[in-house]
């Protein structure tokens, strides 16, 4: 099941897409819906009701504009930073985190956890607006996202998948610059439209987050590619880390980390610049694009 968060007739509106990709089925979600997006599902589906009925016709895709499956989401968008080895090695050697640490401490032991802020998600097509006279080294981060289905604290690793509803993708646009100047990365990674998400929410029976591949391309230029399988941490020890102390509600993101790849790894740096379009493709989710401007 694969669930968008749409603008139609002057309002949003949240429905399952078919199975070849072309119609989305509007669902009757209410108000809610209208306000939050999937989000609304998300939370519904928690407390145990079965999806809604359809609220109307299916409109084929091209005819409405897809909006971020969870456009308003609850809090801060949990991420994880350095969660393949080898972005952490490019990342080490390209000084952005400070000087380079010693080679035994470049993959970190414990995962990394930050967070962006919620106004910097944006929508499939929308454009990552470069800030003038704030950052000129935007950089891209293309990563599969988790969305938690189930409340919980302290929750162990076994029971940890028990908490999916499933996956998304986001872009976790950095600007590198302010993120080695502050040294927290929360200013860095949460400037206005620093968070396109898309294209819809996959339900944990389309794809399995273990075993897909990540992939970001530039332009035309392939620039990252990797399977989750070279994660760190896997999915179910970043739902423990996170939980031993927070509690984890229905429609919280977790973004789980960037492959190698990404602009400030190349020497010299490939940041991004206006004009420029920004494709990520995850087996069993879809695609999600935005230009540069």
């Amino acid at each position: 099941m694969k669930i968008a968060t749409f603008w139609w007739a002057g309002r949003r509106h949240v429905g399952r897409v078919s199975a070849d990709e072309r119609d989305v089925t509007p669902l009757a979600l209410g108000d809610r819906a209208h306000a939050v997006g999937a989000l609304a599902l998300v939370e519904m589906m928690a407390e145990g009701a079965p999806i809604p009925k359809p609220s109307g016709a299916a409109l084929p895709l091209s005819a409405v504009k897809l909006d971020a499956p969870i456009p308003v989401p609850r809090r801060n968008i949990f991420c994880v930073g350095l969660n393949y080895r080898a972005h952490a090695t490019e990342f080490a050697n390209s000084g952005a985190g400070g000087p380079r640490p010693p080679q035994q401490q470049v993959v970190p032991e414990f995962p990394v956890i930050f967070s962006k802020v919620p106004e910097s998600v944006i929508p499939p097509e929308a454009e990552i607006r470069i800030p003038n006279g704030l950052s000129s080294s935007i950089d891209y981060e293309a990563e599969l996202a988790v969305v938690i289905g189930k409340t919980g604290t302290n929750i162990p690793s076994s029971r940890a998948m028990d908490h999916v509803w499933g996956y998304t993708i986001v872009n976790d646009v950095t600007a590198r610059d302010l993120q080695r100047r502050h040294q927290q990365w929360l200013l860095g990674k949460s400037l206005d439209t620093f968070a396109p998400m898309g294209p819809w929410l996959a339900c944990t029976n389309e794809l399995d987050g273990a075993h897909t591949r990540v992939r970001c391309w530039v332009n035309d230029e392939l620039r990252q590619d990797a399977p989750t399988e070279d994660l760190i941490f896997d999915i179910p020890t970043l739902i423990s880390t996170i939980s031993a102390g927070i509690t984890l509600y229905p429609g919280d993101i977790i973004a789980t980390g960037t492959p190698a790849g990404v602009g400030i790894g190349f020497d010299p740096p490939k940041f991004l610049r206006r004009g420029d379009r920004v494709r990520i493709h995850i087996e069993g989710i879809g695609t999600l694009s935005n230009p540069v401007q």
